[in-house]
């Protein structure tokens, strides 16, 4: 009896198994799971996170099946083996819901060094579910100061300060060390690091990161980032050691071109916390603290961000960081505690890294030197392989381009030296990259190696550094200049987002100018996936706002002059939105709120009768006829009460989306009596300019802000086309114009103007840069002519991105991509092809997947490829004869499910396109 009951039990334990897997396979979907999970701004599986309150984002696979999401569901646990079913973190159950972007957090609090493991599931438009995806994480670094046992360490490095460029003050770079000795194995270990300076770490002489000058630039009196690292595997049982070099970087080195801005500067600290975690449960924390031993009599001799690396090799210490170097003769470091005043914060963009390598083209033998030209105008370091004899040393001199008579042109570098040297300590080749500098340059200037080697190629690469971001979009066309402007954008791009959006990479300045950094943020969201990059650094905007709610000139603020500028300071409220627009992100504009708001009321109090005169950069380098004020001749006033207007409405637009009511309301009054003000002070009854000097930016101005009566609009648009009309259908737009022009043509259906603009080859234009040689954005119109040689101002930078924001109209009205709805969640395709071209195309990943539109007229037969992603849709115009059918796919267009008629006219089809592939076929007139 025994045995049968035993029998019929396994017979139903059996069976119950079988009919559950019979089930679960039933069950199991047909769609594939959700891709490309990303936390917060974008974040992959993030180690040392910022931010214990994330949003969550996830992307349909694009397929037949995938047109919409209908519903999700979020687990979250703090193990991956309680996913999916037993999530103890959160699970947000079925949302009936289309969102698959930025969904906030809403489990339980998370604290400091917490890990969170994560997974999604969707439901499709036909209400089916999809798998589980992929398990994916992200671990909280040390979010508060309290979170922080170790103390500041460092050398009084003050003793040694050293006679340089402009007599001034450089600190030299400290080496660092701590034996330690563990008599457990680990299971974990991270490393929790920053500096007031810049770092570089090792542990048991293996370098832990490959990250270039970190932490970074930040308000460093206001907050510090720091990093955290897994070194799990560079720890071993018994002895170990730990060591860092130390440099000034942005926190102790000069900055600025005046000795007032960087004469007083603290010696560089570091601070780190090992936090380890055995296999018997057990935890021991390995801290920075006097029982360091330090070092400033290292190899690396001198570093400064401006004027180079000196490296001597004859002082170089094999092995400082292992454990049987004898670090008897080093000094005591010394302790300072954590200020409660300056936060240490995890950073929340990534670090910048070595990104691309260029080879040397091409060998000019000057004097007694040799250049070595990359034939790009490029940032980071040069790696050298060069021949040399013990004692020599080589110099390193750097040049974005060459003088008539084949010198370096080093004029525009002002008082930054530029230059390396490196001291060999025997026979050989020397392989040598500098740590703690970075350069702006095209061309390498080698003297001093050994000359009875003849020099070749590989002796000199260029290494790219930038902050490690991905590209984001694609942009190319049927015309070679076209492109290379293309090219030239993305290279201003990489070279000027070094940590933070600088100006100019080369000379005694790459500071975060606001104004230039307002100017490209469209462009750059479209070319590289930087919106973590933007988010860290208005958050160092919100940091440097003044209490009068001015935004300085530059941030951080090194110049510290409390001064404003209209245009500039804007650039608080103008970013922020454009990320929105392009992200659907309401965070950026709910982190932000506040300093737009103190913004505006200091335009507001600083303005008397609601007119401005806080405009003092003007149009930055707007083209006179002449060379004259670097300002430009549109009047100061008028361009800061339109930015004024402006933010006031952007602020209102800000308070709508996130549902703030009465504020709402309280900055679209604001913006309608600034309008107002503007228009009756600047504008007589015709629509003219009245009292102040006429200019193209001034009518751009009025209309791109909308700041005119509809009655002036039109006559206004009239006199903007005679004033282009009186330089010859060219430009005389400076930083603030310029990104307006193709705007307000646009809007008012001046096309053609517009293509003329952009297609002009001579000055001023995009491509007389081209012309004269230019590998990237130049700061100056006329920077360099072959006729004329280098503009004669010092200010001349040939790296320079703000004239680059053109490229944000090429990505959406040449190519046709732009958003209609914030985050792309409505598209529009809409492509506007004129002569000179014959073809052009586009792709952006957007939140939800990869869009693209790619076109070509053969025979004025115009073809359009595109793609648009699940969980969208688009609105498409497609330049037609519309009274030849439009063809779909091959086959003459017919209204189905995924596409559909909305309207046409003479000139054009317009459709609503669901999800999907496509290609359409137009006849033109």
């Amino acid at each position: 009896m025994f045995k049968y009951l035993k029998f019929k039990y396994l017979l139903y334990t059996l069976s119950t198994f079988i009919f559950l897997n019979v089930t679960a396979c039933k069950e199991q979907s047909s769609l594939d799971k959700a891709i490309d999970l990303t936390i917060s701004e974008g974040f992959k599986n993030p180690l040392g996170f910022y931010d214990a309150t994330p949003t969550l984002s996830w992307k349909l696979p694009a397929s037949e099946n995938n047109k919409s999401q209908s519903a999700y569901q979020i687990v979250a646990a703090t193990s991956k083996y309680l996913l999916p079913n037993n999530a103890d973190l959160w699970d947000s159950k079925k949302q009936d819901t289309d969102q698959s972007v930025w969904v906030k957090y809403d489990g339980k609090a998370l604290q400091s060094r917490q890990k969170v493991y994560w997974q999604v599931k969707y439901w499709n438009q036909d209400k089916e579910a999809s798998e589980w995806s992929d398990i994916n994480n992200f671990e909280l670094g040390l979010l508060t100061n309290k979170d922080w046992q170790a103390k500041w360490i460092g050398l009084d490095t003050k003793k040694e300060k050293v006679i340089g460029s402009q007599d001034n003050i450089i600190h030299r770079p400290q080496y660092l060390r701590k034996d330690f000795e563990l008599s457990k194995d680990v299971a974990s270990a991270r490393l929790n690091i920053t500096a007031k300076g810049v770092f570089d770490v090792a542990i048991n002489g293996k370098d832990v990161s490959d990250d270039v000058m970190p932490p970074g630039f930040t308000p460093y009196k206001k907050r510090i980032e720091t990093i955290t690292y897994d070194v799990t595997e560079f720890i071993e049982s018994g002895q170990n050691t730990i060591g860092v070099e130390v440099a000034s970087g942005w926190h102790s080195g000069r900055l600025g071109w005046m000795k007032s801005y960087w004469s007083d500067t603290e010696t560089p600290k570091v601070i780190c916390q090992l936090e380890l975690q055995m296999k018997d449960g057990s935890k021991k924390i390995i801290n920075s603290d006097n029982s360091w031993k330090g070092t400033s009599n290292g190899p690396i001799r001198l570093s400064e961000i401006y004027d180079g690396e000196t490296y001597d090799a004859n002082l170089e210490m094999n092995g400082w960081t292992t454990k049987t170097y004898n670090d008897n003769t080093w000094a005591n470091v010394n302790e300072f505690d954590v200020d409660k005043n300056i936060r240490l914060e995890p950073k929340r963009h990534t670090t910048v890294k070595n990104k691309i390598e260029l080879a040397t083209k091409e060998i000019i033998k000057k004097d007694d030197a040799f250049i070595f030209d990359l034939k790009q105008n490029m940032v980071g370091v040069p790696l050298i392989k060069v021949p040399m004899r013990k004692g020599q040393t080589l110099k390193m001199r750097f040049a974005e381009m060459l003088s008539a008579d084949g010198s370096f042109y080093t004029k525009n570098y002002r008082t930054a030296q530029s230059t390396n040297y490196y001291t060999a300590s025997k026979d050989g080749v020397v392989e040598w990259t500098p740590k703690f500098t970075f350069h702006g340059f095209r061309y390498v200037e080698l003297s001093g190696f050994d000359t009875s080697v003849e020099p070749s190629k590989d002796w000199v690469t260029g290494v790219v550094q930038y902050s490690d971001f991905k590209e984001n979009g694609t942009f190319t066309s049927s015309h070679e200049k076209l492109n290379q402007l293309q090219s030239n954008i993305v290279w201003g791009l990489r070279g000027n987002f070094f940590d933070i959006p600088t100006d100019c990479p080369q000379r005694d300045e790459r500071m975060g100018w606001t104004g230039d950094a307002q100017v490209f943020g469209p462009t750059s969201l479209f070319n590289a996936y930087v919106y973590k990059f933007w988010a860290s650094w208005l958050q160092s905007v919100r940091e440097s706002q003044y209490e009068n709610g001015g935004i300085p000139w530059v941030v951080p603020d090194v110049l510290n002059n409390k001064k404003v500028s209209a245009g500039w300071g804007d650039a608080c409220a103008i970013i922020p939105w454009d990320i929105y627009y392009r992200t659907g992100d309401k965070k950026i504009l709910e982190e932000n709120f506040e300093t737009m708001k103190g913004w505006v009321a200091h335009h507001k109090a600083t303005s008397k009768d609601l007119i401005s005169s806080m405009g003092f950069f003007a149009d930055w380098l707007q083209p006179l006829p002449k060379n004259g004020d670097n300002r430009g001749d549109t009047a100061h006033s008028l361009i800061g009460t339109a930015f004024f207007a402006h933010s006031a409405k952007l602020t209102a637009q800000t308070a709508e989306v996130l549902g703030k009511k009465e504020e709402q309301a309280k900055y679209e009054l604001l913006f309608k009596s600034v309008a107002n003000a503007f228009e009756t002070q600047f504008f007589d009854k015709t629509g003219k300019i009245k009292d102040v000097k006429e200019t193209q930016t001034s009518y751009l101005l009025a209309l791109a802000f909308d700041l005119l009566s509809e009655d002036k609009k039109a006559t206004a648009k009239k006199y903007l086309l005679e004033k282009i009309a009186e330089a010859e259908n060219h430009l005389r737009t400076g930083f603030l114009g310029t990104p307006l022009l193709s705007q307000v043509l646009d809007e008012t259906g001046e096309i053609d103007l517009m293509y003329q603009l952009l297609f002009n080859e001579t000055y001023p234009s995009w491509f007389y840069s081209i012309n004269q040689g230019a590998t990237t954005i130049w700061e100056r119109w006329n920077s360099y002519s072959k006729a004329e040689g280098f503009n004669p101002e010092k200010m001349n930078s040939l790296n320079h991105y703000a004239y680059g924001a053109i490229g944000e109209w090429m990505y959406e009205r040449i190519a046709g991509i732009a958003p209609l709805e914030a985050g792309y969640k409505t598209i529009r395709i809409a492509p506007v092809p004129k002569q000179p071209l014959t073809s052009a195309s586009a792709s952006l990943n957007t939140p939800y997947g990869k869009v693209s539109s790619s076109w070509e007229i053969t025979n004025k037969e115009f073809q359009l490829e595109i793609v648009i992603p699940p969980n969208t849709t688009a609105q498409v115009i497609i330049p037609a004869n519309t009274q030849n059918e439009l063809m779909l796919n091959g086959f003459d267009f017919i209204d189905n499910d995924d596409v559909k008629l909305v309207d046409k006219n003479e000139q054009s089809f317009k459709l609503l396109v669901q999800p999907g592939t496509y290609s359409f076929q137009s006849k033109l007139k």
